[in-house]
This record gives C-alpha cells, sequence and structure tokens, in this order.
C-alpha cells in the first residue's frame, strides 16, 4: 500500500494527496520508526512521504514563489 507512483499521484486532486498523506504519517508512526531502525517498510513510506511532499510544494507552472 505504501507504493504510490508518479502517474498515480498526477491523478489525484490536492486534498486526496494531504488525506493521504496524513495516512501514510501515520502509518509510518505506527511503525516505531526511530533513527536505529530501517525495514523496506519503513524505507518505502518514507519515499512516497517525500513524493507526495515534492508535488504538494512544487509551484505550478507560470506561478512564482517568493521568499
Amino acid at each position: 500500500m505504501a507504493i504510490i507512483r508518479k502517474n498515480d499521484l498526477k491523478k489525484m486532486n490536492k486534498t486526496e494527496m494531504q488525506n493521504k498523506l496524513k495516512e501514510l504519517k501515520l502509518e509510518l508512526a505506527k511503525a516505531g520508526v526511530s533513527a536505529n531502525k530501517a525495514s523496506a517498510k519503513t524505507k518505502e513510506l518514507k519515499i512516497t512521504v517525500a513524493r507526495l511532499l515534492t508535488i504538494l510544494n512544487k509551484p505550478k507552472s507560470g506561478e512564482l514563489k517568493t521568499k
């Protein structure tokens, strides 16, 4: 369930992505992730969370991000 491909993310709207992000973060917390413990599942969860955050924070074309 943790793996979400880029094409699948493009099909989602912003609210769906935010809900999925909350769900994945909760699953990551339940897995008891710490700096010392790393399994295949936690690695997949972290990659998917990073992928979601990247897409959510990416500015739309024609939209400038100001500092």
